[in-house]
This record gives C-alpha cells, structure tokens and sequence, in this order.
C-alpha cells in the first residue's frame, strides 16, 4: 500500500479507477467458445454475471423479464415511478421530454407520491410470472415497513441498496435497520451495499449477507462526488471488498460472499477489469439505459438525482443504440464497447487463457503508464 503525504497533517492511500487498470493476456488463449461465464448466487444460477441496476429509466417490469431470458438478473426499484403509480408511462415519457433546468424539479415533485404497497406485490408477481428469477430493490430507511409485501410477493433475491449502507448506521432519531438480525430472520438471500472499504465489506459480510456491492451506484449521471465530497475509485474499492471477502472466508470457515461491483462500468472493457479485479458479478444501468425497450426513453437517471432534500444526480441524455439482446449479446454495430457486453467479455477471457470466472480473478493486471494517482 502506497500511501501519499497530503500535507504534513494528513496523508492518503493511492487509489485507482477502472481506466487506469489494464489485463494482461498470458501465454495461453482459448477458444472463446471454451469459456463459460456463467454465475451463482445462493441456490440461483445465471449464465451471465449480470445484474441490471435498480433504476427507473432501465428497468420495468417488462426489461426485468427480458434480462431474465437473455441470462442475466434485473433488480426492480421498489421506490420507484412502478410503485407508486399505476400506470407510470406517461410520467416516464414526461421525464424524456423535460428541460434539462427543469428536470430535477419535476422527478422531485414525481417521487413524491406515496409508494403503494399492493403496487409492490402486483410488480413483484409480473416478473414472477414470467418464470425468471424476481429481485427487488429497497433502501435501508424504507426495508423495515415494507420488507413483508416484498416477501409476501415471492421475490427471489433481495436488494438493499443504498449510496452507502453500514452494518453500524448510528441515529437518534429512529431505530436503525439491524441488518444482521433482519438478514437472518429471511428466508431469501440478501445482497446489500454499497461500500467501497474493505473494513466496511468485512462488517457487511458478518451480517449474514450473500452478496455485497461495491461502489455507491447512482448511475453515470451520480454527482455524489461534488455534492458530498465522497469518492473511492472504482478499482481500489474492488479490490478491498475481494480482499475482505478472502479473510471473511477464513473467517467463517468457509463461507463465500460475492462481491458485485455496482458502478462506474460504461464499457465492456470496464465489466471485464471488475472481474479481473475480484468481483464475482457486475451490476450495471447506463449501459442498458440505451436499449430500445428501456423506459427511460434515452434518458437515465438514478434514486439519488430525485432526493427530496439533496439531489446528488442528474438526468443524462444517452440516446438509444439497439435492443437489450444486442447491448448484452450482440452483434455489435458500433467499435466502443457499448454493445455486445456478454460476447467482450468472454473474448477477453478467452485472449488471457482463463475458462470461468472464479480462474479469471487471477489474471495479471497492470497500472497504465498514463494512470495518475487518485
């Protein structure tokens, strides 16, 4: 660990973001139809390590059902437009049409209507329905009152996700969620985060978690950075939480938590380098967010950039590029990395020798010589 002297009154770690790191081919290849990239959670098998963000302007009911089928996992927000109007269409096409000045102002006064409970069962049993694995996403403020109909509705895995969720939040203002206790009185696997520490990961980890995300989400357009002075940069914080979950693994004596990098992941060379860096899974939105089938009409935004009190996001124009199918499995029309996801992914690990993921975590990476410190 390289630590840097600030000032003489305080120093700091070097960090790395994901475009400072690169993947070193080895002396074998593979034929990158040898290579499976397929992975489990729990009693859940996905042949994609792919989990779609919890955002409004990606996922529905409908994109969640689609993600299912191509292999991947869709998280639904359970605080979002779906949840609190019946018919949330038009409001969505709204969102695509305001003025960029207008636009936090109006997604306010839209999340502001009361989130309504048999609304999350209905959503919930749509995408059962359809016979793919359901997730469901809550924030750790709104888990403890609705937690029941998520369960009730028969959902898969549970999300708690947050900018930054602590095994140890403090408040005398109300009971904070016990995250160990409520995770051990369900019956589904839990996946909580976001945490960017490997300190933060570890306590995560005891809380009988089965996945914890790294990184504090909020989609391309988060300003968490310049509004709350907080940022880790994305490959550092990687590779804390997969060293924390080694020593958790020592720890416990053998239990394996997955590591699932949520953020700041464009391109398909960006998933690639959270693998290589530790995680077991990546979960991504803008990406997605340009399919044709998405609800935000070409537009993304994420929870934090609707906050009643303090926005730290905006609503991005990203444009629409081809179907979901195309984003996660191609063909690819364009030479940037913004499509066929799955099919990058597996070329890469198939240029660096590795069959399967769990192989893939060992493969040598470097610093770039363009990389500055962070």
């Amino acid at each position: 660990m390289t630590v840097v002297e600030i000032g003489r009154g305080k120093s700091g770690r070097r960090a790395y973001a994901l475009e400072e790191i690169g993947i070193v081919p080895s002396r074998r290849t593979r034929h990158q139809d040898e290579v499976s990239i397929a992975w489990q959670i729990d009693a859940y098998r996905f042949d994609l390590p792919l989990v779609v963000a919890p955002m409004d302007s990606v996922v529905s009911p409908a994109t969640a059902i689609e993600i299912g089928r191509l292999g991947g996992l869709a998280a639904l927000d359970l605080e979002g437009l779906w949840t609190r109007f019946e018919d949330p269409e038009p409001l969505l096409a709204e969102a695509a049409e305001l003025d960029d000045a207008a636009a936090t102002r109006r997604l306010q006064e839209m999340y502001a209507e009361p989130i309504k409970e048999e609304l999350i069962g209905q959503r919930i049993e749509q995408v059962r329905a359809a016979g793919v694995t359901t997730a469901a996403r809550l924030s750790p403020q709104r888990t403890v009152r609705y937690y029941k109909a998520v369960i009730d509705a028969g959902v898969d895995i549970f999300v708690i996700r947050g900018t930054t969720v602590s095994a140890e939040h403090v408040s005398g203002q109300a009971e904070p969620l016990n995250l160990k206790q409520f995770i051990y009185e369900l019956d589904v696997p839990v996946i909580v985060g976001g945490c960017a520490t490997h300190t933060a990961a570890l306590h995560l980890m005891r809380t009988g978690a089965a996945g914890v995300l790294v990184g504090f989400g909020g989609g391309s357009g988060q300003t968490t950075a310049a509004v709350l002075g907080v940022a880790v940069p994305m490959a550092t914080a990687i590779a804390d939480v997969a060293a924390a979950r080694r020593d958790y693994l020592d720890e416990s004596g053998g239990r394996y938590v997955h590591v699932i990098a949520d953020g700041g992941m464009t391109r398909s060379g960006d998933i690639a380098k959270a693998l290589a860096l530790g995680a077991d899974a990546v979960m991504v939105g803008s990406p997605f967010a340009r399919a044709a089938q998405a609800p935000g009409h070409g537009y993304h935004w994420g929870s934090e950039s609707h906050h009643a009190d303090l926005p730290r996001g905006t609503r991005l124009r990203v444009g629409t590029i081809g179907t979901l199918e195309q984003i996660v499995h191609g063909p690819s029309t364009v030479a940037d990395g913004s499509m066929n996801l799955m099919g990058a992914l597996r070329r890469t690990m198939a240029t660096s020798g590795y069959s399967d993921l769990k192989e893939f975590q060992r493969v040598e990476v470097v610093v770039t010589a363009s990389a500055t410190p962070r």
